[in-house]
């Protein structure tokens, strides 16, 4: 993101290799976040959802501890903004909570599509949220995404089904949690934000656990819960990473690999493979995701 005040000279672009890095790095994201959603959908057939969502949020706390506690102590927790993490907390949960309670009854793949809506979610909130002022081209891209999405759950058909309601509240809850990211971004450091993060998942769901909790069955089971935190927490570091080395407009259109690696991992794992209107909804989605990312980076510029 551009700073602020006069450029004098010229600007030495990132060196080649740190942009091949960042998109590696976004690129291992996007394969990642769809093995963790194929060990959740496993999980969802025995145990509840909050069970599975508590050890996603619980392994996220776990791995931001381990990585940046030793150097900044207990102060990692100290926030300018505590009302305002609970609450971007609160989302990532809910976000999480409601994507793998979804897929147990829906392809992968179909979640993928769907989920691409947060990014436009995010461009409609900017304005009410952020104040940031919007231009006719993007509300019409944000238009045609939304009919992308529509093209994918398919309502008033035989082929609608109600869960992909859960999956569009999971994009509409994490498209909030990335204003309330952003709003957050110039109080507190960004280790502080990640392990805040998953504090309502990983914390708070020990008043439920006791309700949810089963203990897991075999080791494979116990596997799976590991995995889904240890991948999800790995996931969101790779993003951090990419965006430390190449710039967001650079590295962010790669976040739609996800949807491939969301296909391969159904197709591999429940022999799902998403039918032609789905990819027309996708490719409709990604197209407008993409237009208003790159006309948010021409403003910049």
């Amino acid at each position: 993101m551009a700073g602020g005040g006069p450029i004098i000279g010229p600007v030495s672009a990132p060196a080649p290799q740190r942009l091949l890095l960042g998109i590696l790095f976004m690129l291992t994201a996007g394969l990642l976040f769809p093995v963790m959603g194929g060990f959740a959908k496993l999980l969802g057939a025995e145990y509840s959802s909050f069970q599975v969502s508590w050890a996603r949020a619980f392994g996220h706390i776990l791995f931001p501890s381990a990585l940046f506690m030793p150097r900044m102590g207990l102060g990692l927790w100290r926030s300018r903004r505590p009302g305002l993490q609970l609450a971007r907390s609160a989302m990532l949960f809910t976000s999480n909570l409601c994507f793998f309670y979804a897929i147990t009854f829906i392809p992968l793949a179909k979640a993928a599509a769907i989920s691409l809506a947060a990014p436009l979610i995010v461009a409609a909130l900017a304005w009410p949220m952020l104040g940031e002022r919007t231009t006719r081209g993007r509300v019409v891209a944000l238009l045609v995404g939304f009919l992308g999405v529509l093209v994918v759950i398919r309502p008033g058909t035989a082929l609608f089904h109600w869960a992909s309601l859960f999956i569009l509240a999971s994009a509409t809850a994490y498209g909030v949690y990335q204003i309330l990211t952003r709003r957050i971004a110039a109080s507190d450091p960004p280790e502080t934000s990640a392990l805040w993060s998953a504090f309502v998942g990983g914390f708070g769901m020990f008043l439920v656990l006791p309700f949810v909790w089963e203990t897991p069955a075999s080791l494979r089971d116990l596997g799976l819960f590991l995995g889904v935190g240890v991948l999800g927490a790995t996931g969101h570091y790779c993003v951090a990473r990419a965006f430390g080395y190449a710039p967001a407009n650079l590295v962010s259109p790669f976040q739609y690999f996800q949807l491939l690696g969301s296909v391969a991992v159904g197709y591999v794992l429940f022999s799902e493979f998403p039918d032609s209107v789905t990819w027309l909804g996708a490719a409709i989605i990604v197209a407008s995701g993409l237009y208003i990312g790159w006309s948010q980076a021409r403003r910049r510029a």
